[in-house]
């Protein structure tokens, strides 16, 4: 300590090793702070804030929303917009990942950063500070104690009578002062090394914020890597495809792009062909398969299994072997409807359900707004979600959560109606990433209650209505040599698929996302 004096005890605490301890303080104090704010700058999200808000707010989620508008207007079965809409998705994709990230670098690096260079480190030095001052003051009494020792014994000389002399009694007071400082001394000096022992057992501990941030910083880019490996990888195989057999429209004649309920009053159905056909095929052989409707379809596959649904075929057989081609029919006839499944009239309600933050009120208004659905879309909608919900239960082999489900396939499922002659109403990205994600992964998530497996118009949830039975015609069997691995055998009867009346659908026309 820089003080004019110090008594020959407190060099048994300055001992090689505590110096030591104590010449690390304040440069750890300033590379804490000094870190930790550049650290901060470095952030492209809003601090503090959830993971939805900070998603919106990335610049990767701008160029997402850019490559959305970009699209919308270009063929989705071309090369340039079937890259563009997949280059659009990896962009949402990897906003997510760096928002998970950053919200992980608040957490074990920031945040102790800042505690240490604001709380932990000052209270130590202002320890120190405090016991130098009471060095200094302790030293300041000793001085007047000696002074006023050589006066007393001066007046005790040249004094007449018993009685004390009053420098006799000013003395007796400084050592009473005195001995009180000492006490004082003693007690910031043990707090103070209490506070360096504590430092130099923590020591390591604080190290480790810098390793935390770089294993976090490993951690993003693996992700990012794989997201963009995998997303990468299926854009070139889809780019290498020949061109496919069959005429470009010859897949959407008489079912693709026809609203959903003239398709099932022509075919005298409650389900749509493509999402009953495709939900049994992913059943049998694709609950496991990894990254299921978002890694992209070869392009001449995806053609030829639409066309064969359009025809009514019954030779799918060949597709059980290639999930993502079936996945990829199925997201086509879900976008490619006329108006969403979650229709134009209840846009405005479903999305405000994602404002809602209070989750039995949040599943109140889910709740209320699947009432109002039209009968054929109540139906079709019951059946994929609880599909979808299923497929969410393998998410640790096939990495699809809800809400990664949500991301994928949320746009196709709702959208806002266009006026002609109009801007864009609201970005596509902005929706699909944000507010229809809000939407879709809650419904996943609650479908055995929004959607159990008896008749609706109470909405009474019985837990023994567990499972349903998604082979509602008996058309799409699975072939002999396919095992079906993912889904027991379901005891639901489809006579229960039926729900609330139906509500006269708007048909409108469909933006492609």
């Amino acid at each position: 300590w820089e003080t004019p004096r110090i008594e020959p005890w407190t060099f048994c605490m300055q001992g090689r090793y505590s110096l030591n301890i104590e010449q690390r303080i304040e440069p750890a104090k300033r590379a804490a702070h000094n870190v930790q704010k550049r650290l901060l700058a470095c952030l492209q999200g809003q601090y503090g804030a959830d993971i939805d808000k900070r998603v919106k707010k990335l610049p990767l989620m701008a160029l997402s929303m850019t490559m959305a508008e970009s699209f919308k207007e270009l063929d989705t079965d071309s090369s340039l917009g079937k890259a563009l809409e997949m280059s659009c998705f990896i962009q949402t994709m990897l906003a997510r990942i760096l928002a998970e990230f950053e919200m992980a670098l608040e957490r074990d690096v920031l945040q102790p950063l800042n505690k240490l260079s604001e709380e932990e480190l000052p209270t130590i030095l202002k320890h120190k500070k405090n016991l130098q001052k009471h060095i200094s003051d302790w030293n300041a009494i000793k001085s007047r104690l000696n002074q006023a020792a050589k006066n007393s014994s001066n007046n005790t000389s040249g004094a007449a009578g018993p009685g004390p002399s009053s420098a006799a009694i000013k003395l007796e007071n400084l050592k009473e002062e005195e001995e009180e400082m000492k006490r004082r001394v003693e007690q910031s000096k043990d707090e103070y090394m209490a506070d360096l022992y504590h430092f130099s057992t923590k020591e390591d501990s604080y190290a480790k914020y810098f390793i935390k941030l770089m294993e976090i910083q490993a951690e993003y880019h693996r992700k990012s890597l794989e997201s963009l490996d995998a997303t990468l990888a299926e854009v070139k195989e889809t780019q290498n495809q020949p061109d496919s057999p069959f005429p470009r429209d010859a897949a959407v004649v008489g079912v693709y792009g026809m609203p959903l309920e003239t398709h099932l009053k022509a075919s005298g159905r409650e389900i749509a062909v493509p999402i009953e056909a495709c939900v049994m095929m992913l059943l049998a052989s694709g609950m496991k398969e990894e990254g299921l409707f978002r890694l992209a379809a070869g392009a001449s596959v995806l053609k030829k299994l639409k066309y064969s649904l359009a025809c009514g075929s019954g030779a799918l057989g060949e597709f059980y072997a290639d999930p993502h081609a079936v996945a990829g029919a199925l997201k086509c006839y879900l976008r490619e409807l006329p108006q969403p499944l979650m229709t134009f009239e209840l846009y405005d309600d479903w999305l405000k359900t994602a404002s809602i933050k209070e989750p039995e009120n949040r599943l109140e208004h889910l709740r209320d707004t699947c009432s109002r659905l039209p009968k054929d879309n109540y139906n079709n909608m019951r059946y994929l979600i609880r599909f979808l919900a299923k497929l969410a239960e393998q998410q640790e082999v096939n990495k699809m959560t809800p809400s990664n489900i949500a991301i994928v396939l949320g746009p196709n499922l709702l959208w806002p109606q266009q006026t002609e002659g109009c801007q864009v109403q609201l970005d596509m990205a902005s929706v699909s990433s944000i507010q229809v994600v809000g939407v879709v992964e809650p419904l996943i998530q609650n479908a055995d209650i929004l959607f159990p497996g008896d008749h609706l118009n109470n909405f009474v949830f019985l837990p023994f209505f567990k499972d349903i039975d998604f082979d509602v015609s008996g058309l799409f069997t699975a072939p002999s040599d396919i095992k079906d691995r993912d889904v027991s055998a379901a005891e639901e009867p489809a006579s229960s698929l039926l729900s609330v009346e139906p509500a006269s659908p708007q048909p409108g026309e469909r933006q492609v996302v």
